[in-house]
């Protein structure tokens, strides 16, 4: 691609992101309902099941790092349906017709996913410092604990984009999206693997939300680490890989038709 190409796509994918954000702003209920949901879940298990549940250590201080990656599912499950919601609605055939790259529709809708999760997630960390959490990492373990946090969410925002491409209405992109919301529960993000039955841990301790938010959990409360951040940022960067590839080239075959 020239020179001239890159700024044309750059251009492109600023006019969408525009476009993205302003419809993220203008869809309160969806906002909130990513806010709300988190912030109920954790007061549930804060102050209804965590007198029964050993961690270790203050269960508010283990339970917040999966609240915050629950978080980011809902917000990528509401990404998807976006997404579902252009494909269908006609806007995608109208903006055929313009000199528009291709992955510019995406990349708009992906930012406006980051900006709409760092919203809901800070205000997430707020309630839980009201609710009792007391991180202990430096300024270093904070900036690296938001950074592995905006990997995980980016990757997982491209994966809704695709999801929501091939969905063929907004109820089958929520139904698609669904284990978004339901894998972290597999986790260790509310009690640990260990505490699981048998058949259960090896699933627990494999899947890729599991080192997440063990290295997010270290780096905020002092855990022991082990290959955590290690498998993190190898199942992080594979999903953004993997996610982008399949969302363009979904994108790309179903806007050819």
């Amino acid at each position: 691609m020239s020179h001239q190409g890159v700024i044309a796509a750059w251009s492109d994918a600023a006019t969408m992101i525009d476009r993205s954000v302003r419809l993220a702003r203008r869809n309160v209920d969806t906002l909130f309902a990513s806010i709300l949901l988190p912030l109920l879940m954790m007061a549930l298990f804060v102050y209804v099941f965590g007198g029964a549940i050993n961690t270790g250590t203050e269960y508010v201080n283990y339970v917040v790092p999966g609240i915050l990656l629950l978080t980011t599912g809902y917000g990528a499950a509401s990404t998807a349906m976006v997404v579902a919601d252009d494909m269908n609605s006609g806007m995608i055939d109208r903006l055929r017709s313009l000199p528009i790259h291709s992955f510019a529709v995406l990349t708009g809708h992906v930012v406006a996913s980051v900006a709409r999760n760092a919203a809901s997630t800070a205000i997430v960390i707020v309630a839980s410092l009201a609710m009792g959490f007391r991180p202990g990492g430096g300024v270093v373990d904070w900036l690296a604990a938001v950074g592995l946090l905006l990997l995980y969410v980016v990757a997982l925002s491209w994966l809704a984009a695709g999801l929501g491409v091939i969905a063929k209405s907004v109820e089958s992109a929520s139904t698609l999206s669904f284990f978004m919301l339901f894998l972290p529960y597999l986790s260790s993000a509310f009690v640990p693997p260990e505490s699981m039955p048998s058949w259960l841990q090896p699933v627990s301790e494999h899947q890729p939300i599991t080192p997440v938010i063990e290295t997010i959990r270290s780096l905020l409360i002092g855990t022991p680490m082990g290959n955590s951040g290690r498998l993190a940022l190898a199942w992080c960067s594979g999903l953004l890989l993997f996610s982008v590839v399949l969302a363009t080239s979904l994108y790309r075959r179903r806007n050819s038709r």
